[in-house]
């Protein structure tokens, strides 16, 4: 058995024992807040039970009796009138009842595919009533044509519409569907190889293209198109590899859920490909990992796995479609990799669905962390909600060199007048100009503009700092480097960086911060009273033109 393999039978054991040992609520079902669990967990327990080669704790029989009933009652919540307008679809949350939750077209789209893979997988082995129901599920799932829409935006929802042409066309043996899903795949690949992917760093949708497309490379007979998803894999895992740490996403993010920030638990896809950190018990998004595996290569994977030399990664991002003056209006991303931590971010504010985007970061590996492996400080947009640590506002400009960043925060009269932090859990010193912390193998140096306090929590440190005016400065080393300068220890480190302060300079023409880093490397962001930024490191300013797209 493969390693990829070995991990995908963990996954399954764990998420079968608990859809196990879960009792049903009264509509037969395991879960109330999401349709798609009901169907990864029953799918999960329904493999476990029937393939005696996974290792699982229950009575086999009992196991796949009860994740046919899941299922069953699963199939049913669809809507089967063709002249419904959310035909073939189910609802999302089942909130009052099953019954009367109302249809939404978000879970058919990759719920969809998956079921015809697992129907393809174990229909030999489903009892009559069962196979009958997926029989008929599908069918109207194809017939609902929801997949049937033209590229625009080249995002997470089109590429499932684009796997589920190249699913449904092949089951049905619609050959002209099966030929639109190629033309799609095609120019979609084509697309994010010339410009990148317009959703960087969107977690769990990144996640949403690597099912669907592997789920398509699964099913699909056809040579030719199984060679371009290959080539769509490959990418996408290249991208995941780019900015991997340890079971960590680096650097920015277009869409952040709880389950990605301040902590990455979305992880199962990247535990099955490359293994090299702790598997939690915490799996909010079960999905698919345990069933679809696509093996990156040797390159890709060294690429991800290999941090001993540190790595610059300098890229340009398309804006969403409409957003863009000309071609050469995009985003830039930043991180820097090493070994022991990463520092990355996004340059340019822009706004997204729900005021999501994370504009930086300090990431730890997951097994460097006792609780949240990202450190960051934001100023909280409207749905900012506190206990979650989302939703930032515009009021942020940065400036990125290698382990250290700067971060501005202007925020006029009408906004709240303060800024949030999160901290992982290690050894810190508090002094009144800034934070100096030990994690795991790093060393972090904080100086916060104006007094702050900070409150120890049992996975993280939040900090707040309030004033209409502030800016944070943080820069990370790792022990080893610091050895090599004569820093020994945590109180060595705190007082060495406290003698290092930013030098603030406030004026009615605006704000000026300078940072002379460990390396001796001077940094200096200016924000004029117009929205002027200027960025300067050792007195050059930050050439754009580096930034490439791949």
């Amino acid at each position: 058995m493969t390693n990829v393999k070995h991990r995908q039978h963990e996954i399954i054991k764990i998420i079968a024992n608990k859809a196990y040992n879960q009792p049903l609520l009264d509509s037969g079902l395991l879960f109330q807040q999401d349709v798609r669990d009901n169907f990864y967990y029953a799918s999960y327990l329904f493999a476990a039970a029937e393939d005696q080669a996974m290792p699982f704790a229950g009575e086999r029989e009992a196991a796949k009796s009860k994740a046919e009933n899941v299922l069953f009652h699963l199939l049913e919540l669809q809507d089967q009138s063709p002249e419904s307008e959310t035909y073939g679809h189910w609802p999302l949350n089942l909130w009052p009842t099953p019954q009367e939750a109302a249809k939404n077209t978000l879970p058919v789209e990759l719920m969809g595919s998956l079921m015809v893979y697992f129907y393809k997988r174990y229909a030999h082995v489903m009892n009559s009533e069962l196979r009958s129901s997926f029989d008929s599920a599908l069918k109207h799932i194809y017939q609902s044509n929801f997949y049937r829409k033209p590229l625009t935006s080249y995002g997470h929802h089109e590429a499932k519409y684009t796997a589920a042409k190249l699913i449904f066309g092949q089951l049905y043996e619609d050959k002209a569907l099966v030929e639109d899903g190629y033309q799609s795949l095609c120019l979609t690949l084509d697309r994010i190889k010339k410009t990148g992917m317009v959703e960087y760093g969107a977690l769990p949708w990144f996640w949403h293209w690597v099912q669907a497309f592997t789920c398509a490379w699964e099913l699909t007979e056809d040579a030719a198109i199984q060679t371009t998803l290959t080539q769509m894999l490959d990418y996408l895992w290249d991208v995941r590899a780019t900015y991997y740490l340890g079971g960590a996403w680096v650097g920015s993010h277009s869409r952040i859920w709880p389950h990605d920030m301040p902590r990455d638990t979305n992880v199962l896809h990247d535990y099955v490909q490359f293994g090299d950190f702790r598997l939690s018990d915490v799996m909010p998004r079960t999905e698919y990992a345990g069933f679809l595996a696509y093996e990156a290569s040797a390159v890709v994977r060294d690429k991800a796995l290999n941090r001993a030399a540190a790595t610059e990664i300098k890229r340009q991002v398309p804006r969403q479609i409409g957003q863009a003056s000309n071609e050469a209006d995009v985003l830039h991303t930043y991180a820097y990799l090493t070994e022991n931590f990463a520092v990355g971010g996004i340059w340019e504010r822009i706004a997204e669905f729900d005021n999501e985007q994370h504009r930086w970061d300090i990431s730890l590996p997951l097994d460097a962390a006792e609780g949240v492996n990202h450190l960051y400080f934001f100023h909280p947009g409207d749905k900012f909600k506190e206990g979650d640590l989302r939703h930032q506002s515009e009021y942020t400009e940065v400036l990125f060199h290698r382990n250290a960043v700067i971060a501005s925060y202007l925020i006029p009269d009408d906004q709240p007048q303060q800024i949030w932090g999160c901290l992982p859990v290690g050894e810190w010193v508090e002094m009144s100009s800034g934070l100096f912390g030990l994690c795991g193998n790093v060393l972090i140096a904080i100086f916060i503009q104006q007094p702050y306090l900070r409150e120890l929590q049992s996975d993280r440190s939040v900090v707040t700092s309030t004033n209409n005016q502030n800016a944070v400065v943080v820069e990370v080393i790792d022990l080893l480097a610091a050895q090599a300068q004569g820093i020994g220890s945590l109180q060595q480190f705190a007082s060495s960086m406290n003698s290092r302060q930013p030098a603030f300079l406030t004026s009615n023409d605006g704000f000026s911060l300078t940072y002379k880093t460990l390396s001796e490397e001077a940094l200096v962001l200016t924000c004029g009273t117009d929205r002027k930024i200027t960025r300067l490191v050792n007195g050059q300013p930050v050439d754009f033109a580096a930034y490439t797209v791949t």
